[in-house]
């Protein structure tokens, strides 16, 4: 797993999880199982592919890195947002990696998040972390926890 000091600006969640790697990777790149989590897309995990999240507000995305059951990186473009502030671009990065119990340890990285945008969080469950490490105030954290995944079976 890649290790990288976060910088300040990132938002970085971390947690260990139940199920195999091999079954998380798939919420994170089956665009059935992305679409009840998060929102929906056309993603598939290859370097390069293109694919949308969301319908309106949609965010633009671009698969940079994909190593099935380990890591996916992609961009995340943000278009204007109705109300008249413009979107960011950012870099999202799932880093996957196999835990004693045989379950997963997730590392979820969103690049340069904060410095784009006021961030607030609020993610709900157990036996995650999350740093945010931006100076105030220019962060606001609501909450930390875990994030509740959805899984197939």
């Amino acid at each position: 797993m890649t290790r990288e000091a976060p910088a300040p600006e990132d938002i970085v969640v971390e947690c260990d999880l139940p199920e195999a790697p091999e079954k998380v990777w798939r919420a994170l790149t089956e665009p059935e199982i992305v679409a009840a989590w998060l929102m929906p897309n056309d993603i598939k995990a290859e370097a390069g592919h293109r694919f949308s999240l969301g319908t309106e507000g949609r965010i633009d995305c671009t698969v940079l890195e994909a190593e099935p059951g380990r890591m996916l990186r992609y961009s995340w473009r943000e278009f204007s947002r109705p109300e008249g502030t413009s979107g960011f671009d950012s870099v999202v990065t799932f880093e996957l990696a196999r835990a004693a119990n045989g379950g997963t340890h997730l590392r979820i990285v969103h690049d340069g998040f904060i410095t784009q945008t006021t961030a607030v969080c609020s993610i709900s469950g157990a036996d995650c972390s999350i740093a945010i490490d931006a100076p105030k105030p220019t962060r606001t954290l609501a909450a930390a926890n875990t994030p509740q995944w959805r899984m197939a079976a």
